[in-house]
């Protein structure tokens, strides 16, 4: 047995996945990862936000509300959510961006992160008040005015901490650009306070001590660890290109998405055990055989979801279980080829592998079909013709990967199957 390379591969495959399923402390097969639930399984939060195109002229306001799209993906990145699905919807003269994000219950800290537009603009106060009261005068929009420098002159912000007090604190850097002008500012204003405005509200109004010209500055204002960490990353994801609102916002809870999980466990047992059943009915060991090559099947889909890692929808446990009878349907050809072939004269072992090879054009067209079917639905170039859903891909993915995985189960595993365990008598 060991002597024929394709059956150590296959042995070799078959003890990796089962490391990779059963998870084996301290066994270093692959990084593995979790395995992600949408929305609709682990529940979450959908935020509908509508983007205000009345400075934008009617042929931007496309390219605008794909930059915010992208902006708010960036966000929800930088936020930590697992596989977000962020989407852009048009009607009529509404523009309107969808955001799901899986596993957040606190809608509020999302909105906080993805719905404002971060608008840094630093200003200097029209009348400097005493030195006495800098401290305790609050600039407003009124009281001061802009000095040319905003969140675009940025270059990156991140969270550190005073190593005086130790206090949370956001570090920013500023393009060459921004840190010219940041230097003449500073070095004009020094003895002078300096305020950062976020989205028009101030949130520090240090007084500059000495004039800045290396680019780099510190922003600290009394935050806690959670404040200037959203501040760094809404600095850093960037102003959105329209002012957003929100007009739709809710939890999804759990509860939906278990009873979905366990019923969709049900249907994919049922259907297993179905599909081996007919198998075993049809082909007796033959059939056996193959609903070992479906178990194998099984292992390898699952070990690939852990690897990638993929985020399991209800659509995406639906392309799975769409998959399952797929996984079979390359043996069914290949078994009815062998009864053809067979009944022709031909003595089993030379029919089986007759059976192989011509029934793998119509494996081959068939599969092909279906995964350029695939790849049309889950729009990877994001063609404005097409709907781009997180859960159309997720339905998409699961049934582009099963069918891949049921090619090789289907040819590979069951035909070594055979020539290793089936045989007839001549």
């Amino acid at each position: 047995m060991f002597k024929n390379p394709k059956r150590v591969f296959l042995l070799l495959v078959l003890l990796t996945t089962v490391l990779v399923v059963i998870n084996i402390p301290n066994v270093p097969v692959i990084t593995l990862k979790p395995i992600r639930l949408g929305l609709d399984l682990s529940g979450g939060s959908r935020v509908v936000l509508s983007a205000d195109m009345k400075d934008i002229a009617e042929n931007e306001r496309g390219d605008a509300l794909e930059s915010a799209r992208e902006v708010i993906d960036r966000r929800i990145n930088f936020f930590g959510v697992s596989e977000p699905t962020v989407q852009t919807a048009r009607s009529g003269g509404e523009y309107r961006i969808i955001v799901e994000m899986p596993g957040v219950t606190n809608s509020a800290e999302a909105i906080a992160t993805i719905g404002q537009t971060a608008r840094l603009e630093f200003r200097e106060f029209t009348q400097i008040p005493q030195a006495s009261a800098a401290a305790f005068t609050i600039p407003t929009i009124e009281t001061s005015t802009p000095v040319d420098i905003s969140g675009s002159d940025l270059k990156k912000a991140m969270l550190t901490f005073s190593t005086e007090t130790g206090d949370p604190q956001v570090a920013i850097e500023f393009t060459p650009d921004g840190a010219t002008k940041f230097g003449d500012v500073t070095t004009r204003l020094v003895g002078k306070p300096l305020a950062i405005f976020l989205d028009d509200f101030p949130i520090t109004w240090p007084t500059v001590q000495t004039a800045i010209t290396d680019g780099q500055a510190v922003i600290s204002g009394g935050f806690n660890r959670s404040q200037a960490r959203q501040l760094a990353i809404q600095l850093n994801a960037g102003a959105l290109p329209v002012p957003v609102s929100v007009i739709e916002q809710r939890s999804v809870g759990p509860t939906l998405g278990a009873d979905s999980v366990a019923k969709s466990i049900q249907a994919g047992v049922i259907g297993l055990v179905v599909v081996a059943g007919f198998m075993i009915a049809k082909y007796g060991r033959l059939g056996l055989l193959a609903d070992g090559a479906l178990v194998l099947y099984g292992l390898l889909t699952f070990a690939l979801y852990r690897i990638i890692p993929v985020t399991l929808t209800l659509p995406g446990i639906t392309g799975f279980l769409l998959s399952i009878g797929m996984a079979v349907d390359s043996n069914i050809l290949i078994f009815e080829r062998f009864n053809e072939e067979k009944r022709s004269g031909k003595p089993w072992y030379i029919a089986i592998e007759t059976a192989f090879g011509k029934a793998w054009d119509s494996i081959r067209d068939a599969n092909v079909t279906t995964i350029l079917t695939c790849i049309i639905l889950y729009n990877p170039g994001n063609w404005q013709f097409l709907p781009t859903s997180g859960l159309v891909r997720g339905f998409a993915l699961t049934l582009f990967l099963g069918v891949l995985i049921s090619l090789f189960t289907g040819i590979v595993v069951t035909r070594t199957l055979i020539r290793v365990l089936y045989k007839e008598k001549s």
